[in-house]
């Protein structure tokens, strides 16, 4: 290889390796802040023994870095298996399996939630989060439209589509969790679904 490729190569494989270190440090820090409003490109790169420069290069800004964060924790929380989900030749058991993704990830790691709090102190971000999270949507209403009888009204799946979205919702998730283990919460909202998928069948 010849040199300058090499040095390229190596070059890239440092940068990778910082910004995997900054997005680690980024979501410690999530998991262990009091308050989500103390995040910063500045505390960030404290936390990861980087400069705040290093840390803007890479991304930009907080929204860039939450972003970022977002991401990474939904790869290692296994949402990738949303495609099997939305792929299942029984609509309704990938309909299952979708509501269980959810919940397994929504449970996952505490940096999930202070991510949805950060919604608060960035608009920017919380706008880049909501359409993050709409892309559930269009899933579900693929699995509903190959569940729900051909003679239903559009209202009718719309709706169910919807009820569908707010529960496997992150909020939803988190206000169920005072007294009830993931397991029971899972168990809650795979039924839930099941009675409002009863209503089109």
């Amino acid at each position: 290889m010849p040199k300058r490729a090499y040095v390229s190569v190596a070059r890239a494989q440092a940068a990778a390796a910082k910004r995997d270190q900054v997005i680690q440090a980024a979501a410690r820090f999530l998991r262990e802040e009091d308050s989500i409003t103390t995040f910063s490109l500045d505390a960030v790169a404290k936390a990861a023994n980087v400069t705040r420069l290093t840390v803007y290069n890479q991304f930009g800004s907080r929204r860039g870095l939450l972003e970022a964060v977002f991401d990474d924790i939904a790869r290692r929380g296994g949402l990738a298996r949303l495609e099997d989900a939305a792929a299942h030749s029984d609509p309704e058991k990938g309909l299952e399996m979708m509501v269980r993704i959810f919940c397994e990830f929504w449970g996952s790691d505490p940096a999930v939630a202070r991510l949805h709090d950060a919604m608060a102190i960035d608009q920017e971000f919380a706008q880049a989060l909501v359409a993050r999270n709409e892309r559930r949507r269009p899933l579900i209403g693929e699995l509903i439209a190959r569940i729900a009888a051909e003679d239903m009204p559009t209202t009718a799946k719309r709706d169910v589509v919807d009820l569908i979205y707010v529960l496997t919702s992150c909020a939803t998730f988190r206000m169920l969790s005072g007294a009830r283990s993931a397991v029971e919460i899972c168990a809650l909202l795979t039924n839930a679904t099941k009675a409002a998928v009863a209503k089109i069948k």
